[in-house]
């Protein structure tokens, strides 16, 4: 099978990208990467990842950038004395599947000119993760209409309690496929994580 590499975003913040990066790694044992982190640099979203797997194949890779904020990455970044250059933002070299979970939604500010979009490669496949809320609707169909202008191989992944007018809507317009839901679970440990794993492996 060939190396597949997976970009994970989401509609807003907090809308559980991270769980999603958890499971396809561990659906795909692949390897993982989060090119900007900022704040919350103890526990940060590699941590996260790393405590919820539980293959032994996965590598996670250092962040391109470890910001101390938890703010956009250009004002964390600010805050820090440095600009993000996308330059220094390289992909880690591996022979593996590579998950990568981006910041935020898709237009992010990194500096004055970039965004998260700009580190999206066109061989990424980019898998968005959408959760309810007043709003959501044009939050996801800005996104995914933006990506599949752009060319991408773009799926969804929907997370938290079922809403299915929203859903349905969104999926008649987008017309794209949907890897599954991560329902509204009352913890994630790594047996629940592997569970979503065998549910969404076949999908990715």
């Amino acid at each position: 099978m060939k190396q597949q590499k997976y970009f994970i975003t989401g509609i807003s913040t907090e809308v559980g990208k991270t769980i999603a990066s958890a499971i396809v790694t561990e659906a795909l044992e692949a390897d993982y990467w989060k090119p900007i982190q900022a704040g919350e640099l103890d526990y940060s979203d590699a941590h996260k990842v790393g405590k919820l797997i539980s293959n032994s194949t996965t590598i996670i890779h250092p962040n391109s950038y470890a910001l101390n904020t938890p703010m956009s990455p250009h004002a964390a970044a600010e805050i820090d004395g440095i600009k993000i250059d996308i330059k220094k933002i390289k992909e880690p070299k591996t022979k593996n599947h590579l998950v990568i979970e981006g910041a935020g939604g898709l237009l992010v500010p990194l500096n004055d000119t970039n965004t998260i979009l700009d580190i999206i490669k066109p061989d990424y496949k980019v898998i968005v993760v959408s959760r309810h809320y007043l709003g959501s609707i044009n939050h996801t169909l800005l996104t995914i209409n933006l990506l599949k202008e752009k060319g991408f191989d773009v799926s969804l992944i929907f997370s938290g309690d079922e809403h299915k007018t929203t859903e349905e809507i969104i999926q008649k317009m987008t017309n794209i496929p949907v890897i599954g839901r991560i329902e509204e679970e009352p913890y994630f440990d790594k047996n629940v994580i592997k569970e979503y794993a065998e549910l969404f492996k076949d999908k990715l």
